[in-house]
């Protein structure tokens, strides 16, 4: 057992929302953390929908009354102070920005106490490009999930130099304790292991779409029939939402522009975000696809 009882999570977006939830759902205190009001107010819409999901999906214990349970145990902040306050650990899930996860770190060293533990769940970012931001780079470290989180269990855990070796251990176990596979990752890796494998993969769909070669069904089919894989990378970009490897791409240099600018003018700016928006690569209002 962790001595983690208290757990912020900062960022209630996709993968924000699912790592609270499930937290909770474990039988942590969470809170969960966002820039306004507004933007909590549609964070509760989606916690309560994780709790229809999880009963939807099966997950043990869901149907007889954990999901509402969990519910329960989450409060919402719109002040970073208030938010972690009490809190053991901070798991951040902001936007992949590289100067936005530097920004909120300078803000949160000033104010979480002396014990909190900090973790990114950044997808590409290495810890070493925050953890002189943290003002605690000894408590600072990677936790990096996979989407639909009560589905796909894996949580990388990879520290830096600075890592203290205690608290890298303490953050392996926590991560067994919410439910999770944990994946020791033993020196820094940008992508660490999961997104080695996924966003060149990822990218290679884009380009495929973007120069007109196939359709995206087309070459989400070829991949599922060839392989035997359930989905296609472009259904598996609509459950990430295209938001994250838009990010991605505009922050990895001149060559991954194009790509960028492709997904922003067929999709990020027609609101074609995903499957949480009803529309990404595939229509889900009109055909359930």
């Amino acid at each position: 057992m962790t001595d983690i009882t208290h757990v912020t999570v900062l960022g209630t977006g996709v993968l924000g929302s699912q790592i609270a939830f499930q937290t909770a759902y474990s039988g942590f205190a969470v809170t969960a953390y966002d820039i306004s009001d507004e933007v909590l107010e549609k964070a509760r819409q989606r916690f309560a929908g994780l709790a229809d999901t999880y009963r939807v999906d099966g997950v043990a214990g869901a149907a007889d009354g954990k999901a509402v349970a969990a519910l329960d145990r989450v409060r919402y902040s719109a002040d970073l102070a208030d938010a972690v306050k009490d809190a053991d650990l901070v798991i951040e899930a902001i936007p992949e920005i590289l100067s936005l996860k530097q920004e909120t770190y300078e803000k949160l060293g000033e104010v979480a106490p002396e014990k909190t533990i900090f973790a990114t769940n950044s997808s590409t970012l290495l810890p070493s490009d925050l953890k002189d931001f943290t003002g605690r780079p000894e408590k600072f470290l990677a936790l990096h999930f996979a989407n639909q989180v009560w589905k796909y269990n894996t949580a990388e855990v990879m520290g830096t130099a600075d890592t203290d070796p205690a608290v890298f251990d303490e953050i392996v176990a926590f991560a067994g304790e919410i439910g999770m596979v944990p994946i020791p990752i033993h020196k820094e890796k940008a992508g660490y292991v999961l997104n080695s494998l996924l966003v060149p993969f990822l990218n290679a769909s884009y380009a495929l779409a973007a120069g007109g070669y196939a359709e995206p069904k087309d070459i989400d089919n070829v991949w599922r029939i060839a392989t035997g894989a359930p989905l296609g990378p472009l259904q598996i970009t609509d459950i990430i939402g295209l938001t994250t490897p838009y990010n991605i791409l505009s922050n990895a240099g001149p060559e991954a522009k194009p790509l960028a600018d492709w997904l922003k003018a067929n999709y990020i700016d027609q609101g074609k975000l995903g499957i949480a928006t009803g529309h990404g690569f595939y229509d889900y209002q009109n055909t359930g696809e």
